[in-house]
């Protein structure tokens, strides 16, 4: 009697698959086959062309990472344990992660996006507040744009938190919504 004629359907498929393949993503989830970059939308027109800036590691130095709405950034980052968040992070990342904070100026009410090249925590804060996401997403396939979280905001100074970023960079861009 050969071997595979005792073994379980089930278990032949499994140990016939290389590690690859029990890697793949979930069913129904197929990634994005890209010829060449997405078309960006005008408020994303910055995201291939980010200027650097290091992320500060409490309120003093987030004060002087200054964002400019509409210009997408390379964030550098600490490790999580050198950041004195203002608000604590609901996902604050492991010792192994990476954060920082920068700040922003909303001259304008209306609703604001934060576009991130990775799946990294993001809060806006003010006064020592988060405030409240009104929307989630993506960016288009093959963009960079992995994460995409819009909030309706009032003038004022805000604080951008990073939290459990898995490398010590990543792009960043702050902009108002038509």
């Amino acid at each position: 009697m050969r071997l595979n004629s005792l073994l379980p359907l089930p278990l032949l498929v499994v140990l016939g698959c290389g590690a690859p393949a029990l890697a793949q993503m979930p069913m129904g989830q197929e990634a994005a086959t890209c010829s060449a970059p997405a078309e960006l939308p005008a408020e994303l027109q910055s995201w291939r062309s980010p200027v650097p800036l290091k992320a500060g590691v409490d309120r003093k130095t987030a004060a002087k990472a200054m964002l400019t709405a509409g210009q997408a950034v390379t964030l550098a980052l600490s490790p999580t344990p050198k950041i004195a968040y203002p608000v604590r992070p609901a996902k604050p990342g492991g010792s192994v992660s990476y954060g920082g904070l920068a700040s922003f100026t909303v001259a304008q009410a209306g609703t604001w996006r934060v576009a991130l090249g990775s799946s990294a925590w993001v809060d806006v804060v003010k006064d020592g507040k988060a405030a409240t996401s009104i929307a989630h997403g993506h960016g288009p396939d093959c963009s960079g744009v992995r994460k995409m979280v819009d909030y309706s905001l009032e003038p004022g100074t805000y604080s951008v938190q990073v939290a459990a970023n898995g490398a010590d960079s990543l792009t960043l861009l702050v902009t108002r919504l038509p």
